[in-house]
């Protein structure tokens, strides 16, 4: 080997063979597609902050109540791709506009159910696999309506206007149809089939309803914080029944099984009937508790 040939193999290993390399570039000289030559995966952006839900509190009802089960809805019906961190108990106090001790007692509610979990020094965080497990205690809160109703799969079974149902023309005097919608909720863990609504709503109100919605909240929350209704109050009927065919068949229950049939007449400020709930849920899935005030 000559002295020049042994100077220019020093040369390769030196370069780690770029002149090796070199062979397999374009014209151009770049690294050819699919080598991972200074391949930067795109930034992957951080997931949107969670967001409560607005509340005007009631004065005559406890604060910590109404908080937990804001929040409470807010946790069940927020985005998939949300943050599980919740904000500081300073921070969660100022937005409801009540004190920290006030909101420490509702976070401490729904830690006992299982809903969050509190870690010192790096914060309350929503459960993965948080699912309801105690009965829903009504108090008279609205909010407490639209948590008990939230967290769950919804699919749309169909809407659009149709006549008064016979067994309604007492709530919609006056009005030859109304807006039928119809929805099938699922457990969010399991799939299975929970419970299945019918809502009878004024069709000038309807009008103003995203169906898009209602795959996210409850008939009451769009009602009220979307479409803008002013709620008076709502008049709850839960009794006890058997399963019809529909429901056997949506609900995968046995026909004439137990079930729960449940009615809620929503009136708006004026007295106005917006709204007429029928909802089914499985017997074996729901349970409910009501608190009677004494003062």
């Amino acid at each position: 080997m000559t002295e020049s040939q042994e100077r220019a193999g020093a040369d390769d290993r030196r370069t780690g063979g770029d002149a090796a390399v070199g062979t397999g570039t374009g014209n151009d000289g770049a690294a050819p597609a699919g080598t991972g030559a200074d391949v930067r995966a795109a930034p992957v952006p951080p997931p949107p902050a969670f967001a409560p839900d607005s509340l005007v509190l009631n004065r005559k009802l406890p604060l910590w109540y109404q908080v937990s089960q804001s929040l409470r809805a807010s946790i069940l019906g927020r985005p998939r791709d949300a943050s599980a961190r919740l904000p500081t108990e300073e921070q969660l106090a100022a937005h409801y506009g009540v004190s920290v001790l006030t909101m420490r007692q509702a976070l401490k509610e729904l830690e006992a159910e299982g809903l969050i979990s509190r870690h010192r020094r790096r914060g309350t965080f929503i459960e993965p696999r948080a699912r309801r497990v105690s009965p829903v205690r009504l108090l008279g809160s609205v909010d407490a309506i639209v948590a008990q109703q939230s967290g769950e799969a919804t699919t749309i079974l169909g809407h659009g206007p149709t006549a008064v149902p016979g067994d309604l023309a007492e709530f919609f005097p006056g009005c030859a149809e109304v807006t039928c919608y119809r929805r099938l909720r699922r457990d969010g863990q399991s799939d299975e089939p929970t419970n299945w609504a019918e809502n009878a709503v004024l069709p000038d109100i309807a009008a103003r309803i995203d169906v898009a919605d209602l795959e996210r909240w409850p008939m009451t929350k769009v009602l009220r914080d979307v479409v803008g209704v002013r709620i008076s109050r709502i008049t709850d009927t839960v009794e006890a029944r058997l399963a019809d065919p529909v429901t056997a068949e949506l609900l995968q229950v046995p026909l004439l099984s137990p079930i729960l049939h449940y009615t809620g007449v929503t009136y708006d400020e004026d007295g106005r009937v917006v709204d007429v709930a029928r909802i089914r849920y499985r017997g074996d899935r729901f349970s409910f508790s009501v608190t009677v005030e004494a003062h």
